[in-house]
């Protein structure tokens, strides 16, 4: 290469050697989630069985050479004695005899024994269960899971890489290859952020003698790009300099060095300042600011899940009160009424306790199971449920016909609430596995969104019930950005809120989101109560807010 060039090269994407001509946004995948944690422990078991199917395998080939072995060992021995003296040898009857058996019989044996293919049955193993195996976009979503949870939670990829979550300790390790394959995922998404701080991690094991497949020069090449992209000049001159020094025939590397130099030298001319060596601090969460995105509130969305900026006051605090709730003496609530915990004054959002039963969530969670698909929103153009990016999660629909557990349950909100499941949604079930979230969001459809639910003809959704079925070890809050509100799962509890006034105008405090899971499998289900049926259970108030 001669001459500057008009930009950097960037390194292609490759799969381990086979370079594909591609550039930013070339590949480009929708976000697809992650199986649930229901259906990802039936890949557990599936990858149990399949390695019992590898050591079967493995035993058949230690057979099959140990009697190859003792063919070879016995034939040796004879025709070392058979060559010194054939004539001799072959004077005798019984050897005469035994080379014809040999060579008719025994070697054809011998010849079968070894086109024996004991991999077959592991081979049919895996063709039966590849169909359930995970594909490409599988992978590229757990990646982005990480990633998802690196961003909300504030860890940097040395936690993940080591396995140090919060409050958790575990010997799940990420690789220099895993890190690399994590950067490549963004690089490949045109989310540089992201690349160099997995393509920096990669580097930073493998300068501490951690033994991969990639090259420093992989991974150089990489960084120096991504990095370059992000705006830090200093540093990709510096990269680039170490991927000279580390493979000075690299294909790019001399021209991107030449081109970097003199972009930083024309950056420091215009700014009249001198040429600093960029700094030696690894590159880390905080070197550069994470791009902005669609999302408004993201970082006070992101802070409650972290469980900053929680809005509860000490005179807040005291305005909360818990009582038993009998659903203004419904028969069915007079023996045993349920415990109610106000969780916020206003808009009044309440919990209560023992509301699903551990037999009962089993049953949900059986029934559910196999119908758990992507979770969808209703678009609010046609009213169609579709999937979105910004919900993750696995869901199913259940009705009250199918199962007594679950019409119970429904009989059961309605009890509480005072208001009919008549003209509710169905039951919905869902499970967020890894990274699972669903970003804030209303429940209710907006002005500029009339046709919503006009398909259900049951008007808008008045109230949202939500159940947790699961505690969760970290993460998975529900946190309410406008008001600084967040609610943690407890197992058999479930919340509840208003989404209207009863005027019918939408209280749009009640924007909520469901924080990313960042360990163990979260389960609730949900029942949005709608606005027909309700005109004497929840009649109008004086004002448009009341």
């Amino acid at each position: 290469m001669t001459g500057y060039h008009r930009t950097a090269l960037r390194p292609l994407l490759s799969c381990r050697g086979i370079a594909l001509q591609h550039s930013p946004g070339d590949e480009k995948y929708e976000s697809k989630t992650l199986p649930s944690i229901g259906q990802m422990t039936d890949l557990i078991h599936t990858e149990k069985e399949l390695v019992q199917s590898l050591r079967e395998y493995i035993r058949a080939e230690e057979y099959k050479l140990a009697a190859v072995k003792n063919w070879a060992s016995k034939l040796d021995a004879l025709t070392q004695v058979s060559t010194s003296d054939p004539e001799g040898y072959l004077a005798h009857p019984v050897n005469a005899y035994k080379l014809m058996k040999r060579l008719n019989t025994e070697w054809p044996e011998l010849e079968s024994l070894v086109l024996q293919n004991p991999s077959d049955g592991f081979v049919a193993n895996m063709s039966v269960h590849r169909q359930y195996f995970p594909d490409a976009e599988d992978q590229t979503g757990a990646a982005k899971a990480l990633m998802r949870l690196q961003d909300t939670y504030q860890l940097d990829s040395e936690a993940f890489s080591k396995g140090k979550l919060p409050g958790v300790h575990s010997n799940a390790e990420l690789t220099v290859d895993d890190c690399f394959d994590m950067g490549k995922t963004a690089y490949n998404d045109a989310d540089y952020y992201h690349a160099v701080l997995w393509f920096q991690q990669s580097l930073k094991q493998l300068d501490g003698g951690e033994e991969a497949v990639v090259s420093k020069a992989e991974i150089l090449d990489y960084l120096s790009y991504s990095v370059y992209q992000m705006g830090d000049l200093p540093r990709a001159v510096e990269l680039t300099r170490r991927l000279v020094a580390v493979d000075p025939s690299h294909e790019r590397a001399g021209g991107n060095l030449r081109y970097f130099e003199l972009l930083l030298s024309k950056q420091l001319n215009e700014m009249n300042q001198a040429y600093q060596p960029a700094s030696e601090e690894s590159i880390q969460l905080g070197t550069y600011t994470r791009p902005k995105d669609h999302l408004p509130e993201r970082e006070a969305y992101e802070a409650l899940c972290r469980g900053e900026g929680v809005q509860m006051t000490k005179a807040r605090q005291s305005r909360l009160f818990c009582r038993y709730q009998d659903g203004n003496r419904n028969p069915r609530l007079l023996l045993k009424p349920m415990k109610e915990e106000d969780e916020w004054d206003n808009p009044h959002i309440v919990r209560y306790l023992e509301m699903l039963s551990d037999i009962e969530i089993e049953k949900i969670k059986e029934l559910a199971k196999p119908r758990l698909a992507r979770a969808t929103v209703r678009d609010p153009k046609t009213g169609v449920l579709t999937t979105a990016n910004y919900r993750v999660s696995k869901s199913a629909w259940l009705e009250g016909e199918e199962d007594v557990v679950i019409d119970r349950v429904n009989q059961r909100i309605e009890d509480i609430t005072g208001l009919t499941v008549e003209t509710a949604e169905l039951l919905q079930v869902a499970n967020y596995g890894v990274g699972g979230q669903y970003e804030p969001h209303f429940d209710f459809s907006r002005k500029d969104e009339p046709d919503a639910f006009k398909r259900l003809g049951t008007g808008n959704r008045m109230a949202t019930f939500l159940n947790y079925m699961s505690d969760v070890e970290a993460g998975g809050a529900t946190v309410f950005p406008d008001f600084g509100a967040v609610i943690w799962p407890r197992k058999g509890t479930a919340v509840f809120w208003y989404n209207l006034f009863r005027s019918g105008e939408g209280d749009y405090r009640t924007r909520h989101a469901a924080c990313p899971v960042l360990v163990g499998s979260k389960w609730v289900s949900n029942k949005w109560i709608h606005e027909r049926g309700q005109e004497f259970r929840r009649p109008c108030g004086l004002t448009e807010v009341d």
